[in-house]
């Protein structure tokens, strides 16, 4: 019997492909060729490290690798520092290449809405289905009607405070407004326990206390049409005249320097006494109650509550952090990022990290606030409202990308600042007009 040669074998069956479609495994191994077949896609998500650990670890241990297996794709979950991820979104968006999906915080998408998907039908899909998105979630992700991310939580920033110790300062319950506060403060720095407040550029404390502080005096960047800067009022020449003697009378002055971290190490070490948060110094006490002890050797969160901003002439206000998620225009894996997105904000999986993260983060759709949850802790209970009594920085003006370069740069934070720092309170002010001027001229 005569031998034939693979070239002769090739010819005769038309090619390695149709060899393979005809003969199996052996006609495959003559082609010389491996077989074609589809690739699986990946997202790439970049994100912040989570100031709940256990998140992550959850994301990574459990609802990444579900995905992958229900969605038949690769998550690439990548995580940072908060304070890295705007950079990381400009530099991206100037290559044109980077991370599919990127967490955005508070109103980033009036700064990238040109270079982002639009993702109105996820965002009114699930507001539709949750009763309803709050309004605060909606004018932070959305440029006009236009949803450009999607609204993923809210990280409410309350004062955490222990208990025991402004009761000894005379308080049994939070001071209501901002010279109650003040007067406690000073009783309390007295005995070394001060209250802390960072004043840096830090994207969550610093401006989660700065503009909720100016608009409780009756201050505001714009007009309501978003164009007229009126900062440089009575009632915000006001505020920084106040806060100055405050910083002086209350505050841990080291503050000044502090990222959104510090703040969390100095209340677990009991160096200070209050600080604007979200709940993650409460949640690290329970994960670790041997740890963190009180004075008298009792678990640290037994003795932590937490309360909104003071009140001041103007009323009460609150800042929080939007937390939000933009699909970008360059990314080659648009349809598979919307399938993960619509995956992980399904119920079940969703409320699998919302547990995690024991009230730290508060969903952006009414119908979480129902969640029992709110009611096994009760010192959880005041951020249970926070995405939906939420203002958004620009007031009395939209939170255009003009607002967002205001607060990108610190301007409000620096205000407050420079006069504690020494600078006369009008004229913190009127630097403070003289740069936002700039922005919105």
């Amino acid at each position: 019997m005569s031998r034939i040669s693979r070239r002769k074998f090739m010819q005769a069956t038309g090619g390695g492909a149709a060899a393979a479609k005809a003969g199996g495994l052996a006609a495959i191994l003559a082609s010389g060729r491996a077989p074609a077949y589809a690739q699986t896609s990946t997202v790439h998500w970049l994100k912040w490290n989570d100031f709940v650990p256990a998140s992550d670890q959850l994301l990574r241990k459990e609802l990444l690798p579900a995905a992958e297996k229900a969605l038949g794709l690769k998550i690439n979950l990548e995580t940072i520092n908060a304070n890295d991820l705007q950079p990381r979104v400009t530099a991206a968006i100037q290559s044109g290449a980077g991370a599919d999906l990127i967490m955005a915080l508070n109103n980033w998408v009036y700064l990238y809405s040109d270079s982002l998907v639009e993702l109105t039908d996820l965002a009114e899909e699930q507001g539709k289905k949750e009763g309803g998105m709050h309004k605060y979630a909606r004018t932070m992700c959305s440029v006009g009607d236009k949803f450009f991310s999607m609204p993923w939580a809210v990280i409410g920033a309350m004062i955490a405070y222990r208990k025991s110790w402004f009761e000894e300062a005379g308080a049994s319950k939070f001071p209501e407004t901002w010279e109650a506060y003040r007067e406690v403060g000073k009783k309390l720095k007295a005995k070394g326990r001060p209250i802390g407040q960072t004043l840096g550029h830090t994207f969550g404390d610093a401006p989660g206390f700065a503009y909720p502080y100016l608009w409780s005096w009756g201050g505001k960047e714009v007009e309501a049409d978003g164009k007229t800067v009126v900062i440089n009022s009575r009632e915000t020449v006001e505020s920084v005249k106040f806060m100055t003697a405050f910083w002086k009378d209350a505050h841990d002055e080291g503050g000044l320097a502090w990222d959104d971290s510090n703040n969390n190490r100095a209340f677990l070490s009991q160096t200070i006494s209050a600080t604007l948060n979200g709940a993650s110094i409460y949640i690290e006490s329970l994960r670790k109650p041997d740890q963190y002890q009180t004075e008298k050797g009792q678990p640290m969160n037994k003795d932590i509550l937490h309360s909104p901003l003071p009140k001041g002439p103007a009323g009460q206000y609150g800042f929080h952090l939007m937390q939000s998620h933009m699909l970008m225009k360059y990314s080659k894996n648009q349809s598979a990022a919307k399938q993960f997105l619509k995956w992980i904000h399904t119920t079940e999986n969703y409320e699998k990290w919302f547990l995690s993260q024991k009230g730290y983060a508060t969903p952006c759709t009414a119908d979480w606030e129902k969640h029992k949850v709110w009611d096994e802790d009760p010192a959880m209970g005041p951020y249970k409202v926070a995405a939906r009594l939420a203002q958004a920085i620009g007031h009395a003006g939209p939170p255009t990308a003009k607002a967002a370069e205001a607060w990108t740069k610190y301007i409000i934070v620096d205000m407050y600042a420079k006069a504690v720092q020494g600078m006369p309170a009008e004229e913190a002010v009127k630097w403070a007009e003289g740069e936002l001027k700039k922005i919105y001229a």
